[in-house]
């Protein structure tokens, strides 16, 4: 049952997770239930509240204790089935403590599309966007778990103006969780050294008062308010990996791909329940690797907990867009859902739920409704 629902043996994604009454602590999910890791596998690291102390050991322990559990589960049941607690029994929790963040922009299809929208008849790409991975610092302070409420946020929305936002978006992307952290004026290793998985993100948008204050300097309080993850982090190793999209210029030495990090993921957003977009993460034009590689040559350090997003995730197609200014062309072409309403941006109370799959694994899902 547990390998056919995408939850089995090849997954096994970590999350902290608490039972009524007592201390939250790290897991993995297995099924429908989540194992206990700290008594199954004699460990107190797992009994912390976030994974931070575990993913800090290293790619060697994440790749030893990944086989240990795998061994438990498929070899040694009779001795951790007393240790695997139903999901319906069990609250999630932020599953790591968030140090920085940083969103990118990476997505060919969709920075192009933004460029038509916002500068039509021009080119769609600035000068810079095919010779470094663009990015921005966000706000590590309201990154939220799944389910966490969703406030409409308020701001300028251009001269004399102020009010609630009015063009609420959300963008599907995949974040990265850095587990391995650097020393200030040093630039990262090998990507697999440093990141210790994946986590599916929404990063909510608030695009009238981002239209209005962006210019000169990027995007503060439109993307400040909340960014949600998912409680559940899929080890890196897990994942099925693809060569990246070929990229022309060729890029700066520094970003030459040392490997296949592109990644066979498929996203679905799905607005109400109804499934809106199905974007693919195949379709990216800079990879993860890539965007630690620039995150850190300057110098910048890393730190344990650090979580880099890659930016809305979308495909050639219109039903492979990520996010609502897209799939609407910022408002002139509303999406119709099946009851009959139609949307152009987010209403008060429309939830909005990402999930993904990687082959035959489940990556979970974020959800949020705007209140």
């Amino acid at each position: 049952m547990s390998e056919r629902s995408g939850w089995g043996v090849d997954n096994l994604p970590y999350g902290v997770f608490s039972c009524p009454g007592q201390a939250p602590r790290v897991g993995v999910r297995y099924g429908d239930k989540v194992l206990d890791l700290a008594p199954a596998l004699h460990d107190e690291v797992f009994a912390a509240p976030a994974l931070n102390p575990f993913m800090a050991r290293g790619r060697a322990a994440w790749h030893d204790t990944r086989a240990l559990i795998q061994n438990k589960l498929t070899s040694d049941l009779s001795v951790t089935e007393r240790h695997l607690i139903p999901l319906s029994r069990v609250e999630l929790h932020l599953p790591f403590e968030v140090a920085d963040y940083v969103d990118f922009y990476c997505s060919l299809d969709h920075a192009s599309n933004i460029g038509k929208i916002f500068r039509p008849g021009s080119e769609p790409l600035l000068p810079n966007w095919r010779h470094l991975p663009v990015g921005y610092h966000g706000r590590s302070g309201t990154i939220v778990r799944s389910g966490t409420p969703v406030r409409r946020p308020q701001g300028q929305l251009k001269a004399g103006v102020f009010g609630p936002c009015e063009k609420l978006d959300i963008e599907a992307e995949l974040g990265f969780v850095v587990g391995v952290p650097t020393a200030m004026g040093s630039p990262a290793g090998a990507f697999e050294e440093h990141v210790f998985g994946v986590t599916l993100v929404n990063d909510w948008s608030a695009r009238d008062i981002q239209a209005w204050e962006y210019v000169p300097l990027g995007p503060f309080l439109a993307k400040s308010f909340a960014t949600s993850i998912s409680p559940w982090i899929t080890p890196l190793e897990a994942l099925p990996r693809i060569p990246g999209r070929a990229q022309d210029p060729e890029p700066a030495s520094y970003l030459r791909r040392q490997g296949d990090w592109g990644l066979d993921i498929t996203l679905e957003v799905l607005l109400n329940g109804e499934v809106v977009a199905r974007p693919p993460y195949s379709s990216m034009y800079w990879t993860p690797d890539q965007m630690l590689a620039h995150m850190t040559v300057n110098g910048a350090s890393l730190r344990t907990g650090d979580l880099f997003a890659s930016g809305t995730i979308s495909g050639p197609e219109r039903e492979e867009r990520g996010s609502l200014i897209e799939l609407t062309w910022n408002g002139t072409d509303p999406i119709k859902l099946s009851g009959g309403e139609t949307r152009s941006f987010l209403q008060d109370g429309d939830t909005v739920t990402i999930r993904a799959t990687a082959g035959a694994l489940t990556l979970g899902e974020v959800s949020g409704t705007v209140g």
